[in-house]
């Protein structure tokens, strides 16, 4: 990851990108996954993906050095926030869905948490998001992050966007962390992005997420 952003600047069509480590259970743990990762990139157009996943030597080595790979191709549905001071998924496109998709959904959140509220944030949400794998209609549900500890993302797939707003709505204590995050002020960016799920290829702990509800199978890495 420390020798990645260098080649990754100067791929053609990659307009945004970030490269997330993950935490112990399931990303969600304090202590550091060091065998698990995740590439974030927004791209100009599927022609520039196309040509980095199938021919650019950056991703070849990753390939070369990993036991398992997953690739989601997604299109933006709904964003607001910032990240790093920008929005990168506020843009239209051929594949930007014109409703709710019927299919499965994926949810990014993200958030750059104030250093003197990160002992409340942890004790927190850790035992929130590590429930989240085993919620009705989660087929996964992974935490990445930029830096340990003040810099957090959470990853996950629905079965459906009805899935999804059952939980953020009617969670009682998925409630109680939203409610304490705006009263004690907890964040100093954030940004939340829905998506259509377009297609998917590999696997994540020996299953495709995307392709099939397998909850149970995916609860545990």
């Amino acid at each position: 990851m420390g020798t990645s952003p260098g080649p990754l600047k100067r791929v053609a069509g990659l307009r945004f990108f970030q490269l997330l480590g993950s935490g112990a259970a399931n990303g969600f743990g304090f202590w550091p996954n060091l065998d698990r990762y995740g590439l974030l990139a927004v791209w100009q157009d599927a022609a520039a993906a196309t040509a980095f996943f199938e021919s650019h030597p950056l991703w070849a080595g990753y390939e070369r050095r990993s036991r398992e790979l997953w690739t989601a191709t997604l299109a933006p549905f709904r964003s607001h926030g910032a990240w790093n001071g920008v929005n990168p998924f506020e843009y239209q496109s051929d594949d930007q869905p014109t409703k709710e998709p019927a299919g499965p959904l994926a949810v990014l959140t993200r958030a750059s948490i104030r250093l003197r509220k990160a002992p409340r944030f942890w004790r927190y949400v850790e035992p929130t998001s590590r429930a989240l794998a085993t919620v009705p209609g989660v087929r996964l549900a992974i935490g990445l992050g930029e830096l340990p500890v003040v810099r957090q993302a959470t990853f996950s797939i629905w079965e459906s966007a009805t899935a999804m707003q059952h939980y953020a709505y009617r969670d009682a204590q998925h409630r109680e962390v939203m409610q304490l995050t705006r009263r004690e002020n907890w964040y100093a960016e954030e940004l939340f992005a829905r998506f259509r799920v377009l297609s998917s290829q590999g696997t994540i702990d020996g299953h495709d997420p995307a392709a099939a509800p397998t909850p149970a199978l995916l609860a545990h890495p």
